[in-house]
């Protein structure tokens, strides 16, 4: 089906899972494989389910559903693996902004769509694994009875950045600054209960210190005031804030991975010196509860081929991304690891969320 990539936005704005199984056959012989037809082939085979009938294939547009701001790096990852869905398979993806909620406006859409496939969500880290677990937060649905995961399409490391002028470039100054404040130093966040503030009060925990946290309504009025030299420090995507670092607006002390970026190469990984500090901020996609495994698995076998191809992955790794394609019994793992990780931060730091 040939078409053109949409997006739109209008005016108003169980977890479960199989795993794919080797049945008896015919003798099967060993070959070597590019890596490329390899990352594709085994994307492939984690997107199939044990009991899933012929492959699935839309022959419809698929809607998805975004609760967040255009712009951000949720929209972002949309926009790239639909031009690869299109270019690789196809196949026509509409992405519809309904932001609002912390994404559960569009995720509380899409639970009450059909479960034929053409209506899908944004499932990323802060709303399938910090909402659920952050006491205070009000959520509409129950992202485990009411959504299906489908796949993680990618992910970003966070970046700790600095007013310009902070007495810090590093986590040593940075903990040597705290300790002189007498938790007197900021960190702002978008709001309580997110996953900036969660990032940020794990990163104070591992240094041993404790800093003031400032809560905005949004990233970006967040970035603005440390940009102003209002705030000290935040902890955003890393695509989000890339910008400023390049212009010197901002300083940089590093990010939440154990290798560099290409994005921002010169960045310090804090995971080298602190394990425990590797955070994947990652972006999926969810159907609504009851869809079947065969219609599942075609979902998360057409993003896989997009994420598989250079061209989507070269274009998701200039902007900060890794791509993913993790689906199936991977996916509903992943999301189990994190919202118990995240759960024990929000415990240790008495955190809570404004609803």
């Amino acid at each position: 089906m040939d078409g053109t990539a949409t997006f739109v936005q209008p005016a108003n704005a169980r977890l479960g899972g199989t795993q794919s199984e080797t049945s008896g056959g015919p003798i099967m012989r060993t070959m070597r494989l590019p890596r490329r037809t390899a990352m594709a082939a085994a994307f492939l085979l984690a997107a199939s389910p044990r009991n899933a009938r012929a492959e699935w294939l839309p022959n419809q547009p698929i809607r998805i559903l975004n609760g967040y701001p255009p712009g951000g790096s949720v929209d972002i990852v949309f926009r790239i693996v639909a031009e690869g869905v299109l270019r690789i398979a196809g196949k026509t993806i509409v992405q519809e902004v309904r932001s609002g909620a912390y994404g559960f406006i569009a995720a509380q859409a899409a639970s009450r769509a059909a479960p034929d496939g053409y209506t899908l969500a944004s499932a990323i880290m802060g709303m399938m694994c910090v909402a659920p677990v952050v006491p205070g937060s009000v959520i509409p649905i129950d992202v485990d009875r009411d959504l299906t995961p489908v796949a993680a399409l990618a992910g970003t490391p966070m970046a700790l950045i600095a007013r310009l002028d902070a007495p810090f470039s590093d986590l040593d100054g940075l903990a040597r600054y705290a300790r002189s404040r007498n938790g007197g130093g900021t960190f702002a966040s978008s709001g309580n209960g997110s996953i900036n503030q969660l990032a940020a009060a794990h990163l104070l925990h591992e240094l041993g210190v404790e800093m003031t946290h400032v809560a905005y309504r949004g990233g970006a009025p967040a970035v603005m005031d440390v940009a102003a030299r209002r705030v000290d420090i935040f902890m955003a995507n890393i695509a989000e804030v890339a910008q400023l670092i390049r212009a010197g607006e901002v300083k940089a002390l590093g990010i939440t991975s154990a290798t560099p970026v290409s994005l921002l190469p010169d960045l310090l990984p804090f995971a080298v010196q602190y394990p425990s500090l590797e955070i994947n901020n990652w972006f999926g996609v969810a159907g609504p509860a009851n869809l079947p495994d065969d219609i599942r698995a075609g979902l998360a076998a057409l993003f896989a081929q997009a994420l598989a191809d250079p061209q989507t992955a070269r274009t998701l790794r200039e902007r900060g991304l890794e791509p993913m394609g993790e689906s199936g019994e991977a996916f509903v793992a992943r999301i189990r690891r994190d919202r118990e990780r995240w759960r024990a931060v929000a415990i240790a730091g008495n955190i809570r969320s404004d609803g």
